[in-house]
């Protein structure tokens, strides 16, 4: 009975211009690629087909094709004409503007979605470029306590007053938003006389005394508070101060012009450089470009006397092979990394540099050095 009634809903079918396919229901079920690609060619290689005759009483042609199943039929035959009720209709071919638009379409499809996952692909790839471990603020938890700890607030850019404290930018990896100093653009002087970036954070990621539960790293601990030269005079001269946050390092001695036995005169940086500077000498409380407080040195030593610790750096002499005495910075351990002495250096690119939670790995006596670690 049901191969009779298909045999009759092809015939009429066809009469009425239709192109029959059928299919199984359990191919449609466990193929359904394999019934759909079936479909696709038929539709693409089908030859022209016949007007389908006008329906009683007038009206538009209809124009289109029925692929049926063979599934049952022998409930819901409401239809004046057979049909199946798995059946399924579909356009005609499509004629080449149809064909452009779809490409057109499927070519916007495809490039949204490649810009969807490609901006979602995006916040990896500062993690990916991350540049080397950034110069955080006095105070600065271990990195992993401080990117989690800092709420990229910029209370402690605020009270910077030289603004020495800059955000992150994309390329620095989870640090974006986060405060870090670059010392060569702009050290932290300590014009503030009380790290006043400690005091503004909210949240304890610049701090003077970490938690119980977070120990120092080895050679992170200060093993006196510092003495901030601009309060020698004063009643507490110590920086409240128990980490360092970095450790200046005497990175390319051949530039340093104490090591070639040279002078220096003039603008530590040239004039057109816009760091700042507290010289006591000239005001305890307001910083000065650093172009305008000229130098004249017999023998450079600028990271040495503009350090505003005591004590955390000296120069000290060297003989060399042929008999000559020279003379060199050495790095104590009283460093703290504030960067001074990368920012002031003349030398380009800088003979001394400060490097981000480096660790003192000297002995602590005079003419030891630091290494970062």
């Amino acid at each position: 009975e049901a191969q009779t009634y298909d045999a009759t809903s092809d015939s009429w079918l066809k009469q009425q211009g239709f192109r029959v396919l059928r299919f199984w229901n359990n191919e449609w079920s466990t193929q359904p690629k394999a019934v759909l690609e079936s479909i696709w060619q038929a539709l693409h290689e089908a030859p022209p087909l016949p007007q389908p005759l006008p329906r009683e009483g007038g009206g538009e042609q209809c124009s289109g094709q029925e692929i049926s199943g063979s599934g049952d039929g022998e409930e819901g035959r409401k239809s004046s004409q057979p049909k199946n009720a798995n059946s399924v209709a579909i356009s005609r071919p499509r004629t080449s503007e149809q064909a452009r638009r779809a490409r057109r379409v499927f070519i916007r499809s495809t490039v949204l979605t490649a810009g969807v996952i490609g901006l979602s692909l995006l916040g990896y790839l500062p993690v990916a470029t991350a540049r080397a471990p950034r110069l955080r603020p006095p105070g600065a938890l271990d990195e992993d306590d401080f990117l989690a700890s800092c709420i990229k607030c910029g209370q402690c850019l605020q009270v910077c007053p030289v603004s020495a404290i800059r955000l992150g930018d994309l390329d620095d990896g989870f640090g974006l938003g986060v405060p870090y100093i670059d010392a060569r653009a702009q050290a932290c002087d300590f014009s503030c006389d009380a790290a006043q970036c400690i005091l503004a954070c909210p949240t304890g990621a610049l701090t003077y005394t970490k938690p119980p539960f977070l120990t120092a790293r080895a050679g992170a601990a200060l093993l006196t508070l510092p003495i901030l030269k601009a309060k020698a005079g004063d009643p507490e001269p110590a920086l409240n101060l128990k980490e360092r946050f970095g450790l200046a390092r005497l990175a390319r001695p051949e530039s340093c012009l104490a090591v070639q036995g040279k002078g220096f005169s003039g603008a530590a940086r040239g004039t057109a450089f816009k760091g700042l500077m507290r010289y006591v000498d000239v005001d305890r409380w307001k910083p000065i470009p650093v172009r305008d407080h000229p130098y004249e040195r017999e023998l450079c030593d600028l990271c040495v006397t503009e350090c505003p610790i005591a004590d955390a750096i000296a120069m000290a002499s060297f003989t060399e092979a042929d008999g000559t005495r020279h003379f060199r910075p050495v790095v104590r351990e009283q460093c703290v990394g504030c960067g001074v002495c990368e920012m002031l250096c003349p030398a380009e690119p800088a003979a001394i540099v400060v490097e981000a939670r480096a660790v003192w790995t000297g002995t602590g006596s005079e003419g030891a050095g630091g290494e970062g670690a």
